[in-house]
């Protein structure tokens, strides 16, 4: 999606006519696959997938909180077209309702792939029940528990996914510590020097849920809760545990409770917070990395998508996301926003139960035109989905500017549906854009509106 902010003509520039660039927008959503479950969570190929998947060679990998042949969460890949679904690993029974056993239980997080090795991490199980940090081989073949969570000493309970720098695996666990409120930790992908490298401390953030991204030797993440008024955090802090910073602390009326992790774009971090700013069910926030110009881009309203668990992923100049609920049917959005907070879009609201999947929990990744991400509820079973949505280029409409004595007029075609005319005086971010008032009138073919020139320039752009 190519942001119009970026196409700008200034009402003191005679006869000139403005052509925007191709704006994305979506197709109709295709379901992959849709899991399958019996009523006591077994003998099936997984339910409830709540993350990201990652993609190689046209074969998207991922994992499913629970199901598989135990109920306890697989391990799963399939073709970019939907076919060849695999069941990679089924994560084993528990022996005991706390959850201990060998491999690990319940996987939400998503996986990273090294080479033809996937790594990642499960919330429960493990040797003390607390969770761990596994491998498997892309064939389902090699699956390696690389490290079993104590509790108090090393964390507990890793929601987040893992990111991967000189054979190192860096992450963070949800609990557990020596305060209790969660740890950022390091280990070797053979499972070797296994270190706590920050234990959190109330005031600094509580239950780190959304994984991290490494820039230069930062590694930068959230907290759900915590900071005051225990809404949340945004912190930093270097691969060898020194240095922690609290980069942002979410005060409730600007947003908060940030539950996904963060992406870079330049120096800067884009995120999501659950919650927005005057109540607002989630926003879409950027924050440089040394934590000025924290900036909400959007408030989510309900009818655009609400409550975002989920992280970006960038394209050009547009982050596509994903919220859990909102849209037509209540049962989630997929969303386009410019990095500048222009052109909100919502590309699809999941149509709900059974039908194509609902409730998307999960982040997106774009390979070429096409979205994949995976829906948590809904589907054929009510167990989630595996989904895609291509994005096709649609030119937008030509807008003409024309002066006429102590006038401009500004025309563009009137089967451009969605867009209006906005004005600004000032470029300088972030610019303040108004809604042209009157609305425009149809004078042959043509919408048209007829502006005074006043004495400062302005400018003008068609906004969708």
């Amino acid at each position: 999606m190519k942001p119009c902010s970026k196409f700008l003509l200034t009402a003191l520039i005679a006869g000139f006519e403005l052509i925007l660039g191709g704006q994305m927008t979506a197709q109709t959503l295709t379901t992959l696959h849709s899991f399958t479950i019996l009523s006591n969570n077994t003998n099936c190929d997984g339910a409830g997938p709540n993350a990201v998947l990652v993609f190689s060679d046209n074969i998207l990998y991922g994992t499913a909180n629970f199901g598989g042949s135990s109920g306890n969460g697989a391990v799963f890949r399939l073709n970019t077209d939907g076919t060849g679904f695999t069941n990679l690993h089924s994560f084993t029974t528990n022996s005991d309702p706390l959850y201990t056993n060998s491999d690990g239980a319940l996987p939400y997080a998503g996986v990273t792939l090294s080479g033809k090795i996937l790594y990642g991490t499960a919330e429960a199980g493990g040797s003390s029940g607390n969770g761990t940090v596994f491998a498997v081989n892309t064939d389902g073949t090699g699956f390696t528990n690389l490290h079993s969570f104590a509790g108090a000493s090393d964390g507990a309970n890793p929601y987040a996914g893992l990111v991967l720098s000189n054979n190192t695996l860096y992450g963070t666990a949800f609990a557990g510590g020596t305060s209790g409120y969660g740890t950022v930790f390091a280990v070797k992908i053979d499972g070797t020097g296994f270190t706590n490298l920050h234990n959190f401390a109330y005031e600094e953030g509580t239950g780190p849920v959304g994984g991290l991204i490494l820039l230069g030797n930062t590694l930068y993440g959230t907290t759900y809760n915590g900071g005051s008024p225990s809404a949340g955090t945004v912190f930093g802090v270097n691969t060898d545990g020194t240095g922690f910073t609290n980069l942002h602390i979410f005060t409730g009326d600007g947003g908060s409770n940030p539950y996904a992790g963060l992406i870079l774009s330049g120096g800067t971090l884009c995120g999501t917070a659950r919650f927005g700013s005057s109540s607002a069910p989630g926003m879409v926030f950027t924050l440089n990395t040394d934590g000025t110009g924290f900036t909400n881009l959007h408030n989510f309203t309900g009818s655009d998508g609400a409550y975002p668990y989920a992280g970006l992923v960038l394209s050009d100049n547009t982050l596509y996301g994903t919220a859990w609920r909102g849209g037509s049917s209540d049962a989630g959005t997929v969303f386009g926003v410019n990095t500048d907070g222009t052109g909100f879009t919502n590309l699809h609201s999941f149509l709900g139960y059974p039908g194509e999947g609902a409730e998307p929990k999960a982040g997106l990744i774009l390979s070429g035109s096409t979205l994949y991400g995976t829906a948590s509820y809904g589907g054929s079973s009510l167990s989630g989905t595996v989904f895609s949505l291509s994005l096709v280029s649609v030119s937008p409409p030509h807008l003409t500017i024309i002066p006429s004595g102590q006038y401009v007029i500004l025309t563009w075609p009137t089967n451009a549906t969605g867009f209006a005319l906005q004005s600004t005086t000032n470029l300088v971010s972030p610019a303040i854009w108004t809604t042209n008032s009157p609305e425009p009138v149809v004078v042959n073919g043509q919408n048209t509106v007829t502006n005074p020139i006043s004495g400062e320039r302005r400018f003008y752009r068609l906004s969708q």
